[in-house]
């Protein structure tokens, strides 16, 4: 067991590494080249990213890979996508491919409003807080001028600031719930100090002219934006969705929305209906520089907002058109935090044509739709492992250190043959004996 270290971040990246190597490691001269394999071999690059986050020893790389074809309200993209999981790039692609022949995707946004709180308690009367909150309310807009300076001039900033009573939920608490408008930022520091310079001039304001003892608890942005809506969604005719994996259009549209249907009423399933969705979505979100754990906390508060958990996306057949689709909140930004600095987060928004950030939500909207609709599409055919673990195959084969010959011959061995781990495993023993 190491000993508690004091000072840890204020030593080097090397000395840092080096306690680490003594503390925990009996291979310390592997463990050691491990870590500087990693390492950029551009200085200043390396630095850059060194500086991202806190106490950094190397760099932790995911693959960037692409879904090309997607024609989205009649504009075609390449969507850049940062994941670690085998067969989704693929399954995008394939969707992606499957509806340019069909239409392709459509896209809007439907709101864009972000929200912040100062929580705080009071223990006096509520009209008296009520008459105050109204008398200060301008001062606490007209005191953030000089935050808000250059997004009113963009046309953003700030659009309300509410009262609101939870005093029923928990004894003497009150907020200040207050929306904005960030434009291509995903604008949370510019809410942050919004929110902070509210509680400072509401609580100088309150000790003057309020009886009672108000205290701010906490100023903070909400990662819940559920009137940060967009929508995607694509649509056919039914029997316009015959292809070689749809051979009965009306038994798939069937089998699809009972499925669909099934994960709006059961949230055992549409936990995973709703991870498969996010599959898409996270990949994208990461790669263009966005915080895809803000986004995920947000999305799965939304498909709660009745009360159960509930499938993000919907289907209906009327009138012989198949519709599909999904609505849901996206906070995301195209200008500040990694956008300017990370260089693949700026080759990807590039790829991407520099997107605002409404274009940005559609794009992801639509990718997490596509990823819907291609795991749909497989568990009501031919079954989500066949496509999957063809996908997974070099992963295993990978764990067994095959040589480019063995790889060969056992993807070759595989067209022809279902992908287990265990058929992968006899494979690769019959090969090698």
């Amino acid at each position: 067991m190491p000993n508690v270290i004091s000072g840890f971040s204020k030593l080097t990246k090397s000395e840092k590494i080096e306690w680490l190597l003594d503390s925990y490691f009996t291979d310390k001269e592997t463990a050691r080249q491990l870590v500087k394999q990693y390492w950029n071999t551009d200085e200043k690059l390396q630095k850059l990213h060194d500086e991202f986050i806190e106490n950094t020893i190397t760099n932790y790389y995911l693959p960037l890979g692409v879904a090309p074809n997607f024609l989205i309200n009649d504009t075609l993209h390449t969507i850049p996508m940062a994941i670690e999981e085998s067969s989704v790039v693929a399954a995008a692609s394939k969707a992606a491919k499957f509806w340019f022949d069909r239409g392709g995707f459509k896209a809007k946004v439907i709101s864009t409003t972000k929200i912040g709180q100062v929580h705080f308690t009071y223990n006096g009367d509520y009209e008296k807080l009520y008459t105050f909150f109204e008398i200060v309310k301008p001062k606490l807009v007209s005191d953030t001028s000089d935050i808000t300076r250059n997004m009113k001039r963009r046309g953003g900033g700030i659009l309300d600031i509410e009262l609101r009573n939870k005093s029923k939920d928990l004894q003497n608490y009150y907020q200040l719930h207050a929306t904005f408008e960030t434009l291509d930022a995903m604008g949370a520091n510019f809410i942050n100090s919004c929110l902070e310079q509210f509680a400072t001039t509401f609580k100088t304001e309150a000790e003057e002219k309020l009886d009672g003892d108000l205290n701010i608890v906490m100023s903070i942005l909400s990662n819940y934006v559920p009137n940060c809506l967009v929508r995607a969604e694509v649509s056919c005719k039914v029997e316009d969705l015959k292809s070689k994996d749809i051979s009965n259009p009306e038994l798939f549209v069937q089998k699809f929305k009972q499925a669909v249907n099934i994960a709006e009423i059961e949230p055992f399933r549409a936990v995973t209906h709703n991870k498969g969705i996010m599959n898409g979505i996270d990949a994208v979100v990461l790669a263009t520089g966005n915080d895809f754990r803000a986004v995920e906390a947000g999305v799965h508060a939304y498909a709660s907002r009745n009360g159960k958990y509930s499938s993000l996306t919907h289907c209906s057949i009327d009138n012989n058109i198949f519709k599909f689709w999904i609505e849901i909140p996206l906070a995301l930004g195209t200008v500040g935090g990694l956008t300017s600095l990370h260089p693949l987060v700026k080759f990807s928004l590039e790829m991407l044509e520099k997107p605002t950030a409404k274009d940005l939500m559609k794009i992801v909207a639509v990718a997490g739709l596509a990823q819907n609709f291609g795991a749909l599409k497989s568990l009501t055919t031919t079954g989500i492992q066949e496509g999957h673990m063809k996908m997974h195959l070099m992963n295993i084969l990978n764990q067994f250190e095959a040589t480019v010959e063995e790889k060969d011959q056992i993807v070759e061995h595989f067209k022809t043959n279902v992908v287990t781990h265990s058929a992968v495993v006899e494979a690769i023993e019959n090969l090698r004996n």
